[in-house]
Parts: C-alpha cells; structure tokens; sequence
C-alpha cells in the first residue's frame, strides 16, 4: 500500500514544519501519481498541482481536501505523518496537532487517527473565513458545537447561523460548508467518525 511507503520515507527525515508544496508532492509521489492524473481526479488544472507544489498557490481548505481525497489521504495523515496510532489518553492543549491553514485553524486531539474511529477537532474560523467555495463531501457524521462567535453552516439546502451554545449534526455525504461571520473569531468544537481530516 502506497501508505506504508510515505511512512517509510517520512521516517527518513521528514520534519512537521514542511511547506504543504512539499508535503502534496510526496504524497502524490508515494502514491505513484502524475501531476496530470492527480489534477484529473481531483478535476483542476495540473498547473494548479504544479503552482501549490512550488508552494507559489496557497489552495483554500476546501481545496485541499479535494485534492487529498483524489490520492486519498485525510489532512490529519498530511499534516501529521504518524503511521503508529497514538495511544495517549491525555493531551495538553499544546499537544494539539494543527491540521487547517491559513485563517482556519483544526486543531486535532491526538497525532495520529491511524486505527481511531473518531477523530475531534478543536476549530476556529477567522472573521470572514470559510472552508472553501466548494462544498466538503465525505463519508461518516459530524457534530459540533459552537463555544463563541457564530458561524453559518450549509448543509445540502439548509443553512443556519448559529451562535454560542447551538449546535449541529449531520451526514458528512450531504454536501456542506461552514463560514464566519461574526465580528470575532468562530470557535467550534467538532467530532467526526471516522476520522476523515
């Protein structure tokens, strides 16, 4: 499996400070795809593979999920790397593993989701930010409830704006989006099964 051979490889020196460049071409590599085949998937232009390699394009969120799952490989295993899961029943909040960008932070429990079937999510969402201007669509269910700010949620047709102490859940295959749009950061805290970031 093209998995154990990025492990391999991340065990020979790989750092967590890597630019998401360089961290896409290994995985993309790993996995034994073109530049060409992956935008295919992922349905982009292999320029745009080509650009965030060269970390010249910072793709949203959103648009980076897209194209991990054309690999596939969850964001957790992109940013994090771990091939054994991590066993602590126990994590200080510097501990959390960033595994958003740019004006979106998820801040993950634990390093690996390796064998985990759930996988929970410290998020928070800049003032105006948002997971992209396509919807996610994954396998499993989410839940999340939001601890300040408010933030509007899309799901399939429906859309919300919910504020401290609201809360949301649903089928993660219905297509869906989430932005801030308060004044103030947007702190959610989320769980999802299985872990599919």
């Amino acid at each position: 499996m093209w998995f154990n051979n990025m492990n391999a490889v991340e065990e020979g020196g790989m750092s967590e400070d890597l630019g998401v460049g360089w961290r896409l071409r290994h995985v993309r590599q790993a996995a034994g795809l073109s530049q060409r085949v992956l935008a295919k998937r992922a349905g982009i232009t292999n320029s745009t593979i080509s650009l965030i390699e060269a970390d010249r394009a910072n793709p949203s969120l959103g648009a980076l999920k897209r194209i991990l799952d054309a690999i596939p490989v969850g964001l957790s295993a992109f940013f994090a790397l771990e091939r054994e899961p991590d066993d602590a029943m126990f994590h200080a909040a510097s501990d959390l593993v960033e595994i958003g960008k740019g004006h979106v932070s998820y801040r993950q429990v634990g390093r690996s989701m390796s064998g985990r079937k759930l996988q929970m999510l410290d998020e928070c969402y800049k003032p105006g930010s948002d997971t992209g201007r396509i919807p996610l669509s994954h396998d499993g269910e989410e839940a999340g409830i939001i601890i300040c700010g408010q933030i509007e949620v899309t799901v399939g047709n429906e859309r919300r704006v919910l504020g401290p102490g609201d809360a949301y859940s649903f089928d993660s295959r219905i297509p869906h989006r989430f932005r801030c749009v308060s004044d103030v950061p947007a702190r959610v805290v989320s769980a999802c099964t299985p872990p599919t970031f």
